[in-house]
């Protein structure tokens, strides 16, 4: 019965973060009264004991602080610098006169695309690339709701889980799986031509038709005003984003995730030499980026706080019992393993670690072939992560775009989660085809 209770209020928390993330409720309150709901059902005990409410809910807090800060202060600065100096404006307006205004969308899905295959964190990505396509957006005259769902798709779909990512996401099956970053690619590049295509198709339609609708891009006080002013040269932008994208590649495998840190600063510095005499308020652009910063990297700490009460709970054990052992064809058991536990922690990585110390061993003892295996994790682990509570949602939204989930999260979701879950139906199709 114990089991039962803890079960509801799992998925009842889950289900009301949920709800209270797409109404714009708080996070910092949102997602602390969401978890205290779980652990109430779970008769987890609030500050004592070995595993209490505080000390889960500010370890998952504090634990992606301590590993995230500064990239976040970094991609923050780095992309206020290229939004103060002009360089974003100038990149947008080399961009549109190369593809037109009506390539917008896909300029700023490219350019995340590009960053993201080459090892630059998805977090970072949208901070590099956010100024540019406010350009471009406003350029174009598009609804700026739709950023957001831009700026995801580039990053967290076709490139994320491809095979050859330096993503965190296609490298983590590998030391269960014994494979390598370039398992089953011949299937993983039909797959990816698959997502990109048709979710750059379905993502122009629902921004043609809000257009249709009458729909266009609005300026807000708190946006750069860069009118009637001298703007640098196009490749004064680009060149810091190659520094980034380059740093990034080589020292990827010797510093991991730590490497940001040096690509980032990289990037900083010579956007800074490039571009000194365009700043115009050096301190304000700081100033504003630490805040956005800490703003972005709390909002996201507060729903990992969340996960960290939600996996210690009788109710998750069982959930991941069940779905690590479910009957039937081997590779649509472990997508659905991989798929329920990333959208129940918001972490594509999360799903992928939790499931795959039990469901690689299992199904490889059965003879699965483990590149097909691996695919199908890394692709799965990127569907229902990217729910509302979404860590990355939650920042690219509310901290990167200041935008509400209301207006921007449906096509976010649309592009992040049905579009992957349409190219992991076909990744389980080929496989069992050929």
């Amino acid at each position: 019965m114990s089991e039962v209770i803890s079960l509801i209020g799992l998925v009842g928390g889950l289900a009301l973060l949920i709800v209270l993330t797409l109404r714009g409720w708080n996070l910092f309150i949102s997602a602390p009264l969401c978890a205290l709901i779980v652990a109430f059902s779970s008769n987890i005990p609030v500050f004592t004991g070995d595993i209490n409410f505080v000390q889960n809910y500010m370890a998952g807090f504090t634990g992606f602080i301590a590993s995230w800060f500064f990239m976040f202060l970094l991609g923050s600065i780095f992309g206020k610098f290229m939004e103060d100096t002009g360089a974003a404006d100038s990149v947008a307006a080399w961009i549109t006169g190369l593809l037109g205004k009506q390539r917008a969308v896909l300029a700023v899905v490219a350019a995340c695309a590009v960053l993201t295959y080459g090892g630059v964190s998805l977090f970072v990505v949208a901070f590099a690339v956010y100024p540019m396509a406010l350009s471009l957006f406003k350029e174009a005259n598009l609804p700026r709701r739709f950023i957001p769902a831009a700026l995801a798709f580039g990053s967290v779909t076709f490139t994320m889980t491809s095979a050859g990512s330096p993503e965190i996401q296609n490298w983590i099956p590998i030391e269960y799986l014994g494979t390598t970053p370039y398992a089953a690619w011949e299937v993983s590049l039909v797959v990816a031509v698959f997502m990109a295509v048709f979710g750059y198709w379905w993502l122009q339609r629902i921004i043609n038709s809000a257009v249709k609708r009458g729909e266009q891009f609005q300026e807000r006080s708190s946006d750069p005003q860069l009118v009637d002013r001298e703007l640098p040269h196009p490749a004064t932008g680009l060149l810091p984003l190659l520094v980034v994208l380059g740093l990034s590649f080589i020292y990827h495998d010797t510093l991991m995730q730590n490497a940001l840190i040096i690509a980032l600063l990289g990037g900083v510095i010579s956007l800074m030499i490039i571009n000194w005499r365009f700043f115009t308020d050096l301190q304000a652009a700081l100033g504003n980026a630490t805040t956005g910063a800490l703003i972005a990297i709390g909002n996201t700490a507060a729903v990992v706080g969340f996960g960290g009460v939600a996996r210690v709970t009788p109710a998750f054990d069982l959930a991941v019992a069940a779905v690590t052992s479910l009957p039937g064809n081997e590779l649509v058991g472990a997508a659905i393993a991989v798929s329920a536990i990333a959208g129940l922690t918001g972490s594509a990585s999360g799903g992928q670690v939790i499931a795959l110390p039990a469901v690689g061993p299992h199904y490889l003892d059965l003879g699965v072939n483990p590149e097909q295996l691996h695919r199908v994790v890394a692709i799965s682990s990127g569907a229902l992560d990217s729910l509302p509570h979404n860590g990355y949602v939650v920042t690219t939204i509310r901290g990167i775009c200041n935008e509400s989930h209301k207006d921007a999260y449906w096509a976010v979701g649309a592009v992040t989660v049905v579009v992957p879950l349409m190219g992991l139906a076909l990744a389980i199709l080929l496989f069992n085809l050929f």
